[in-house]
């Protein structure tokens, strides 16, 4: 049986990468560090320019609140700290760091001393946080944040493995290629929660990890591989619980508010590697496709590596890019500058000519066919959210839930009338969550006085 949810669509795959073996790059001669790679605030810098930093060594740091460590992944020189925007907009400081070739590793890092039969919830923190681990599927938010926010909450852990967006295929290569990297990653997870057994969830359309994992775990019983049905967005992890343990999640709620907690496959090998060799989150997998770049594949590579750079690993363009999206074509964000960086949450770099870009139709219009709301998978309305959000009715959007919407794209890619509801919405929810601020920050002087 294949485990699956309500609403959804069915995307063209597009998973060319699939079948062609990790490429490991060498990290560029410089690399440029961003000192936010995660929900929270901006981590400030440890380092000044003309200083040597170790790879692994941390570069930026953060005191209080949410936040993520952030870690050099070459050794060198600080040449620079440049302020530069990233997708969102948003000014981020950068630390240039010039590559000396040599990767001296910073002389305290050091593997987990005790057995693993030890491990214990305050551990997983420390070291988790430590290694600077946030959400790789995309979401960044810091790792230490969300073990520390379910400890006590959950009776269930899922592996998200099913990878639904198109094109991307970095988790599939891992599960091929580092298995028991993720499996390490679940026991030592398992343990530090105190459960007794957890899910690994991966989409059909990917029989050779199911076997493999299903032969790696015969012989566990702590571990269940669970085959869900492929669909988009099958990888969100609301629509995940859902499948699996048939449990929804309040609007305004976190998984742990229904028991559970869901960790990208790739931050799970994370954990592992922080555990067994010590080391922190500073190199990825990244795919890297699309019809201008000439070698598509997926590509180990050094966080801070200019997309322009892994591009040219891959054997460079074979044509004018359109549009360069870091991420899903489905959530992923545009880019404007080829020399932006890889950072810990870019599963996929896609590079899409005019021919293979869909090209946006001022001049849509509703046709009111209900594709919309059968695909939404959180139950919303999206022709009415569309509507009220081109009308700038922000109130009627709020009274609709438009905050619910998770952004997926499912709505806007099945409209026959090409409307936008996706950005439609996106620019409601901004609008909503500013006004809000703004009577939050009323309120708070009123309550001074």
């Amino acid at each position: 049986m294949s485990y699956t949810f309500r609403g959804g669509v069915h995307v063209p795959e597009h998973k060319n990468t699939a079948s062609l073996n990790i490429k490991k790059m060498t990290a560029p001669e410089k690399v440029w560090i961003p000192l936010s790679q995660h929900i929270g605030a901006p981590c400030t810098p440890t380092v000044k320019v003309g200083d040597f930093v170790y790879k692994y060594q941390t570069i930026g740091t953060f005191e209080k609140g949410l936040g993520c460590p952030v870690h050099s992944s070459v050794s060198g020189k600080v040449v620079s700290m440049e302020e530069i925007r990233n997708p969102m907009g948003n000014v981020v400081t950068h630390i240039v760091i010039e590559n000396d070739g040599e990767y001296t590793p910073f002389p305290d890092i050091k593997p987990y001393e005790k057995s693993f039969d030890e491990v214990n919830i305050e551990d997983l923190i420390e070291i988790t946080k430590k290694a600077g681990i946030s959400g790789m599927g995309g979401a960044t938010f810091p790792t230490h944040a969300k073990i520390q926010s379910a400890y006590g909450k959950i009776d269930r852990l899922i592996i998200n493995c099913a990878e639904c967006e198109p094109y991307i295929t970095a988790n599939h290569r891992l599960m091929l290629e580092y298995p028991d990297d993720i499996i390490g990653g679940v026991k030592i997870l398992l343990k530090a929660f105190g459960l007794r057994d957890g899910d690994i969830a991966i989409e059909d359309n990917k029989p050779d990890a199911i076997k493999l994992f299903s032969e790696k775990t015969r012989e566990s019983d702590i571990i269940n591989v669970k085959v869900m049905k492929t669909k988009y967005p099958q990888g969100d992890e609301r629509q995940l619980i859902y499948a699996i343990t048939g449990r929804q999640i309040p609007s305004g709620k976190l998984p742990a508010d229904v028991g559970c907690v869901v960790f990208n496959a790739e931050t799970c090998a994370a954990i592992y590697r922080a555990f067994v060799k010590g080391t922190p989150l500073t190199s990825r997998i990244v795919t890297v496709d699309g019809d201008c770049v000439k070698e598509p594949c997926s590509v180990l590579c050094a966080i801070g590596t200019p997309i322009k750079d892994l591009v040219e690993f891959c054997g460079g363009f074979i044509k004018e890019a359109h549009a360069v999206v870091n991420g899903g074509p489905m959530m992923g964000a545009a880019q404007w500058d080829i020399n932006a960086p890889v950072t810990k949450g870019t599963s996929a770099i896609l590079l899409f000519s005019k021919d293979a870009y869909p090209q946006f139709n001022e001049n849509y219009n509703c046709i009111r066919c209900g594709r919309c709301v059968r695909s939404c998978q959180m139950g919303l309305m999206p022709n009415y959210l569309g509507l009220f959000a081109k009308e700038r009715n922000y109130e009627l959007c709020e009274k609709y839930d438009v905050l619910s919407c998770v952004e997926c794209g499912a709505c806007t890619y099945i409209c026959p009338g090409n409307v936008p509801i996706t950005q439609l919405n996106r620019v409601a929810k901004a609008k909503i969550i500013e006004k809000r601020r703004k009577e939050a920050a009323k309120e708070a002087v009123k309550n001074d006085k």
